[in-house]
């Protein structure tokens, strides 16, 4: 068992570039595209919602914690990349999955709970689910996984920094349900656990939610996450201008700083770039009082100060802003029934 990210399989062997993702998922279509021409399956962002609306159902009715739900949904996508999921029944295996991540976790459920909740939450999907074919599928899914089953999360990461950066409790728990959102994008399988919580701090710092009875929360959001991008140009390019310091002066990058060193950011505020106008302009606009965007620009500044003097590779987390932006856009366009059909037909015309 890896002690840290850095040692574990999931570094070694589930961590992926989009390239060579995109390539594994086409093998998989190109085994049979009879198949795939005659099931046709929703988008994959659509896909990946309604898979992580179905676990998270069963994981409420079974009283699981979010992080074995997590990694349940991370153990799904896992088994997807290596087999196609026409070929199998997604409703078996989320089950499948959720008990092996309550293990895993430490929380275990007994099976036959699992799979009698399960029967009751998807009468029409899977009638005949029972213990055996859950221990089966169990066996299925740790052998397409290489036994890789350690899963390192970003809610560490988050609740270990959240007090350093003086998140609020509103701000933590936005972070912590933009990091929920992430498991229906591919980023789990494209960046570090790392990555994703510093990116959803950040988004958290610029985002905020539209005052009561306000009609523009789309408006918000999207000035939000474009605010977000400013955030992270702005520590790139002190990031650049650092490092030709460091460089013209023969020194090596040093290690990621403690936050005691940025926390004389506000004596130093005057030597330091000003913010983007469009991170101005979120923070700024429909405050109910003064103080509070002043904090909020204060934390932000001190965030983007943090990433330039640290090695935390800060294009990554400009990747994961736009993909959660791209993803917040799908989702408005999500049918949970279409989903749903056509995931049952392949399922009932298969007799899976």
């Amino acid at each position: 068992m890896a002690a840290n990210f850095w040692e574990s399989t999931q570094r070694r062997h589930w961590q992926f570039t989009k390239d060579e993702l995109a390539a594994m998922r086409q093998k998989l279509e190109d085994e049979d595209p009879n198949l795939v021409q005659m099931y046709p399956l929703p988008h994959l962002r659509h896909l990946n919602i309604y898979f992580n609306q179905q676990i998270n159902r069963l994981g409420k009715r079974l009283g699981v914690r979010q992080q074995p739900m997590a990694t349940a949904q991370l153990y799904t996508k896992r088994f997807y990349t290596r087999v196609e999921i026409r070929r199998t029944n997604p409703y078996l295996l989320m089950a499948t999955a959720v008990y092996l991540a309550c293990k895993m976790e430490e929380c275990p459920q007994h099976i036959r709970l699992v799979a009698g909740e399960a029967r009751s939450l998807w009468p029409n999907e899977i009638q005949s689910i029972d213990t055996g074919k859950v221990g089966e599928c169990e066996f299925f899914l740790i052998s397409e996984m290489s036994s890789h089953l350690i899963v390192h999360q970003p809610y560490r990461t988050l609740t270990t920094l959240q007090g350093d950066f003086g998140l609020t409790p509103d701000e933590a728990a936005l972070a912590w349900s933009i990091i929920n959102d992430h498991y229906m994008t591919d980023l789990p399988l494209l960046y570090p656990p790392h990555i994703i919580a510093l990116t959803a701090m950040v988004l958290a710092l610029v985002l905020r939610p539209a005052p009561t009875g306000s009609q523009g929360g789309s408006s918000n959001t999207a000035a939000g996450l474009a605010a977000a991008s400013a955030v992270l140009a702005q520590a790139q390019a002190r990031a650049a201008i650092t490092g030709g310091n460091n460089d013209s002066s023969g020194r090596s990058g040093s290690a990621t700083p403690s936050l005691t060193s940025q926390s004389s950011s506000e004596s130093q505020a005057a030597q330091l770039p000003g913010l983007h106008p469009g991170v101005q302009r979120a923070h700024d606009s429909g405050m109910a009082s003064k103080k509070a965007p002043e904090d909020r620009l204060n934390k932000v500044t001190r965030f983007a100060g943090w990433l330039a003097d640290s090695n935390i590779d800060i294009e990554a987390m400009v990747d994961c802003t736009q993909e959660l932006i791209a993803f917040y856009e799908c989702h408005e366009q999500y049918n949970d029934k279409h989903a749903r059909e056509q995931i049952n037909r392949f399922i009932k015309a298969r007799q899976l």
